[in-house]
């Protein structure tokens, strides 16, 4: 049994849910996003409160009854609080800055990467940290994953593109003989 998908979801008053055969509509402000559990689990949505169950007890409906339930309890979270990833930026002369809709990053290449900041997301640059906010939690992780991936973290020296939270396993460089 899912440990997780048991658990129901309480609904804030600001967000409005509604359920439409198996699309779970969740909608706050102008910001409108959507679950669509292709029925492989049932829905309930009652009193501001959510709550799946497996149409079988087949493996695939019960690994689709925790998933889709985390996936709308994250799908809330978005809509209230959002979502942020950070990224460090460690190397002289590495640098950030946001233009407008771009976000220019001078990683030690000869030229500079532009990246274009999709719509719904928010950049912005301090000193050497990148923070990346947003409603969708796939969206800033794969955001995170793609800047990180122009120059990752290199196990000598540490330069590079890392998360906030991540550490670096650092190699011990050449030692000379005597």
């Amino acid at each position: 049994m899912s440990r997780i998908g048991k658990l129901p979801i309480s609904i804030p008053a600001d967000v409005k849910a509604t359920l439409d055969g198996t699309v779970l509509t969740f909608t706050k402000g102008a910001t409108t996003q959507t679950l669509d559990t292709l029925g492989n689990c049932g829905v309930v949505l009652e009193d501001n409160t959510l709550t799946f169950s497996t149409n079988s007890d087949q493996r695939a409906d019960r690994a689709f009854w925790g998933t889709y339930r985390a996936l709308a309890a994250n799908i809330i979270t978005g809509l209230t609080t959002g979502f942020e990833k950070k990224l460090e930026i460690n190397g002289v002369g590495y640098r950030a800055a946001v233009n407008g809709k771009v976000l220019n990053l001078q990683l030690g290449f000869s030229h500079d990467i532009n990246f274009d900041i999709p719509a719904g997301v928010d950049i912005s640059v301090e000193k050497n940290v990148i923070s990346i906010k947003g409603a969708d939690k796939q969206q800033i992780g794969q955001i995170a994953a793609v800047i990180r991936s122009f120059r990752p973290p290199e196990p000598y020296k540490g330069k590079g593109v890392k998360y906030s939270d991540e550490t670096i396993l650092r190699k011990a460089g050449k030692t000379s003989k005597k």
